[in-house]
């Protein structure tokens, strides 16, 4: 056969399924609410966009250094001593083309085969395939909607065994928008496994303050990128912090596998952490509305959130009382709503039951798409 087992078995995106079959029925004219997708609606911020025409104007569009632009690493320093009281020094980042990458560097530099990952179930739909890729096993702690999704140490602790190879925490957390109190990550970071902490969804929480794991341990990896707090999606520019002996390994792969991030898009880069602050604060404020309007009527629609989320722009509806099948629901709605939302099951199995609904788009979208939902509920009923 042709094809290896690794690429026969990689799970599809769901989420991804739902967006392409939206755009399908959308090129034969019908008119789609996009829910489905983690995509600010944004507009890229003016500075950022400038900084990245004034790259390609002045020929900045060679090669970088593998671990990225001096300039950029010395910004995301910058930023995480600004932000969080952490020293980070340039040497121990690594750039790369989006997040995903950044992600398949860790895994790759990290895992042996059956080498265990401890994960939430719900969990983002794509770190078990990552995790799984690299010949490792990813390890579930279910999370529950009774305790607002919370990931506790204690359940964590529980399943740390000779394998465990780290511990992943994503605060705000994706599919769930629910954050991680320092006192629970400090007690984490206290079990001596190595954190992957994914921050993508830093800069995008409400009435609360996110905090780094690197204010708790040094044994652990960031992951963060540009995509979500600076609407920078297609850009493709995300990081990687590590401790400094398991750099020049990660190196290597880079170098090997993709060589450099975008030069122009690392300049566009510098421009998001130095001048885009006001800009991500006019977006979060619109986030925050969104998140509160979607919140009161996803539960009149009866779909319960019995905690608020306050992070990233994910809500999770209950839907066990209308499915047991979130796949079939979430494409039953799509086809008959015209409403692109992203079935639970993507997110591991103790998501099925929910539909995860992004607020990333504009409050008239938003309001159409929960009208649409309230005809289409009656109806199922």
């Amino acid at each position: 056969a042709m094809i290896t087992r690794r690429a026969s078995d990689i799970r599809p995106f769901l989420v991804m399924e739902v967006l392409e079959a939206a755009q399908g029925m959308e090129r034969n004219g019908q008119d789609i609410v996009h829910l489905e997708v983690g995509e600010p609606d944004f507009d890229t911020p003016e500075c950022i966009k400038a900084a990245g025409f004034r790259a390609l104007r002045e020929g900045k569009t060679h090669y970088t250094h593998s671990l990225g632009l001096p300039e950029l690493r010395e910004a995301i320093c910058d930023h995480y001593r600004q932000r969080y009281g952490v020293v980070v020094c340039p040497e121990q980042i690594i750039v790369t083309s989006g997040t995903s990458p950044a992600m398949m560097i860790l895994f790759s530099t990290i895992l042996e085969r059956d080498d265990e990952v401890i994960i939430s179930d719900p969990h983002y739909a794509c770190y078990p395939n990552f995790i799984r890729f690299f010949g490792g096993s990813p390890v579930c702690v279910p999370v529950f909607e009774e305790e607002g999704f919370q990931y506790t140490p204690a359940a964590i602790r529980a399943r740390i065994r000779p394998r465990t190879k780290a511990i992943l925490i994503n605060s705000p957390s994706n599919p769930t928008g629910n954050l991680l109190s320092p006192e629970r990550m400090e007690e984490i970071a206290s079990f001596g496994v190595p954190i992957i902490s994914d921050e993508i969804y830093h800069g995008l929480v409400y009435g609360e303050r996110e905090h780094s794991i690197l204010e708790f341990t040094d044994n652990a990896f960031v992951l963060n990128g540009f995509s979500k707090a600076y609407a920078m999606t297609g850009w493709r520019l995300g990081y990687l912090i590590a401790p400094r002996t398991l750099i020049r390994p990660m190196q290597k792969i880079q170098q090997n596998l993709f060589i450099s991030a975008n030069a122009f898009v690392q300049w566009a880069g510098v421009a998001a952490l130095r001048e885009a602050e006001p800009d991500v604060l006019r977006m979060r404020e619109l986030y925050d509305e969104r998140r509160k309007f979607i919140i009161r009527r996803l539960r009149e629609l009866g779909m319960g959130i019995r905690v608020e989320p306050t992070g990233a722009f994910y809500v999770l509806g209950n839907v066990k009382t209308f499915t047991r099948d979130s796949y079939q629901f979430a494409f039953d709605i799509l086809k008959r709503a015209r409403v692109g939302v992203a079935p639970g099951i993507d997110f591991g199995a103790n998501c099925e039951g929910y539909l995860r609904f992004s607020y990333a788009n504009s409050l008239e979208n938003i309001r159409e798409g929960m009208n649409r939902l309230e005809v289409y509920l009656r109806e199922v009923q």
